[in-house]
């Protein structure tokens, strides 16, 4: 998403509220994974079936990183073939509340997968679920084209309507810690923490 691949999930964290962080189960598969920014192409997946993210790899945007909501803790959402395709169409990532199998594979052709885990039982193809409508992963709401940011430090969800807001923040805060040496930090830090210790009457 433009503008938003230079930003870290920390500093979004930074100016926008816990709700908008996933869980810490929605981890990197592989490491190190490059930071990824897209706007989000949501599905909505029924317990032990996948057809709407296959479904989907047809149908995102390139550039978008696809965000799936799973029924289940015990089945596949996609495998290498199906992560390699969407490598190849030029989606960005996947973000699931879920799991993959191939892992190897995923990891060989260098696709960024944020997700709970492996496992090597695939769902079935055949329910229907959702595309485009707002669904849960890793706790946050994430509605189609909120933008996704990923990394190593995990998954922030910037809602749409927020996001010249949010950008414009987190560019000042970059930009004012850049003017920032580590001895100005640590002055204000050390200042900050001891007159917060003082408060509570600690003298040590």
């Amino acid at each position: 998403m433009p503008g938003f691949e230079s930003i870290p999930p920390t500093t979004l964290a930074d100016v926008l509220n816990r709700g908008q962080v996933m869980d810490i189960g929605i981890r990197p598969l592989w490491t190190p994974v490059p930071r990824v920014a897209g706007p989000a192409f949501t599905v909505r997946c029924p317990p032990g079936d996948n057809l709407m993210l296959h479904a989907a790899i047809y149908r995102a945007a390139p550039g978008s990183v696809v965000v799936v909501e799973s029924g289940d803790l015990d089945y596949a959402l996609a495998g290498g073939n199906v992560c390699a395709v969407a490598h190849r169409r030029g989606i960005a990532a996947f973000v699931l509340d879920g799991l993959i199998r191939d892992l190897g594979e995923v990891r060989d052709i260098g696709f960024p997968v944020f997700a709970r885990g492996v496992i090597p039982i695939p769902g079935t193809k055949s329910e229907l679920g959702e595309h485009n409508g707002e669904v849960r992963c890793g706790g946050v709401l994430v509605g189609p084209g909120d933008v996704v940011v990923a990394d190593e430090e995990g998954v922030v969800v910037v809602p749409a309507a927020r996001h010249d807001e949010v950008l414009a923040a987190a560019r000042a805060k970059l930009a004012k810690e850049e003017t920032e040496s580590l001895d100005d930090w640590e002055r204000a830090h050390r200042a900050r923490i001891d007159k917060t210790l003082a408060g509570h009457g600690f003298a040590g």
